[in-house]
């Protein structure tokens, strides 16, 4: 995170009716938690020093969430006349900060992330944060623009005043930049999202990966998320409950930390940072598992096996995969030992995979996909 925290603010924009909703957004549950709260935690998680909410509507009940949370309350007594006067509140709040983060409370699961990617790469200039090319929320806002914002008769609200400025755009690899929730069907699809946080969805792990990974880790990680769909395609067709965009996901991030200390442990520690733990486990794994003693191939199981069927970008047989490991370090015979454990665990787990779908590994890898 960029040095000094207190040099930024945010603000969450809490002041209207949520009349399309048939519901008050701030304090509705959101797996757990209200709204607001779960927007309060982003910016605290990602080391801003103040966070503010602007009330309007039902102020005291706001208020009062507010100050559970242990944020300020900014009371927008014109609220009534549209988000551009709660706008107005908050910027004229956050004078004496470097920039402020300015986030409608209806859009609640953005990752703190996103808000690091922007802190790191602002250079004086509004920053917004981008996926698949969409600008989102939160806007990072220069304290320079807040005599314009206080003076703009709101026409075109913001986003028409933010235009007219040089602006800094962030990829990120986050989709909740975009997500917001202004009716029960929306709100829906929050809740089915924040249940799968942890996971992640797969453009988000193939934005993440592109990111992060080099063009041939990113090679290599998508032919192994391929192997791992159909694999685990086959083997819920089979009975298995295997969550296929976990499986994608770590398949595809499982060499994230490729080239560092123990990359595959560090891996796993990088993805809970990011707010990605759902996927930890299966990435700090990949290089060896025994087979289950249980019987049960679990994603875990599943991207290890996937790995050892792909060399680089294309499709290998697991016994050739470990050939050149043994012949690279055939002078070695400790090294050896270690490869024939790892080549002995792969070959078990292909044989429970070929057991629970009735066929060889390339029958199942050139059924459906998943």
């Amino acid at each position: 995170m960029t040095e000094g925290g207190a040099r930024f603010g945010a603000v969450i924009l809490a002041a209207g009716f949520s009349s399309r909703m048939g519901d008050f957004k701030p304090l509705m549950n959101l797996g757990g938690t209200t709204v607001l709260e779960r927007c309060v935690r982003l910016f605290r998680d990602a080391g801003i020093g103040r966070v503010l909410a602007v009330t309007g509507h039902r102020a005291s009940e706001v208020e009062a969430e507010a100050g559970r949370l242990g944020v300020p309350a900014v009371h927008n007594g014109e609220y009534e006349k549209g988000m551009y006067s709660s706008v107005r509140a908050a910027a004229a709040a956050m004078s004496g900060h470097d920039a402020f983060f300015l986030l409608p409370v209806d859009i609640p699961l953005v990752r703190p992330a996103a808000v690091t990617a922007l802190l790191d790469e602002f250079d004086g200039r509004v920053a917004f944060p981008v996926f698949e090319g969409e600008r989102g929320h939160p806007p990072l806002i220069p304290s320079s623009l807040i005599p314009s914002i206080l003076a703009h008769d709101g026409r075109g609200g913001l986003k028409a005043l933010l235009e007219g400025h040089s602006a800094l755009d962030v990829p990120v690899w986050d989709r909740g930049i975009l997500l917001d929730a202004d009716t029960r069907d929306d709100f829906a699809v929050l809740e089915e999202r924040a249940a799968r946080l942890h996971i992640g969805d797969r453009g988000e792990a193939l934005a993440l990966a592109a990111q992060t990974m080099p063009e041939r880790g990113l090679a290599h990680g998508l032919a192994v998320a391929a192997v791992a769909l159909r694999l685990g395609g086959e083997l819920n067709r089979h009975g298995a409950n295997l969550d296929l965009d976990l499986l994608h996901n770590a398949a595809l991030l499982h060499d994230v930390a490729k080239g560092w200390p123990g990359h595959e442990a560090a891996g796993g520690e990088l993805l809970a940072r990011f707010g990605l733990a759902g996927l930890s486990a299966a990435v700090a794994a990949h290089r060896d598992v025994p087979p289950p003693a249980s019987g049960v191939l679990t994603e875990k199981e599943v991207v290890c096996l996937a790995d050892k069927l792909v060399r680089c970008d294309k499709r290998v047989a697991v016994g050739d995969r470990f050939g050149e490991k043994l012949a690279l370090y055939s002078c070695d015979e400790a090294a050896c030992a270690a490869i024939r454990g790892r080549m002995g665990n792969a070959l078990a787990l292909q044989a429970m995979a070929e057991a629970a779908c009735g066929r060889d590994i390339e029958g199942i890898l050139q059924g459906g996909q998943a």
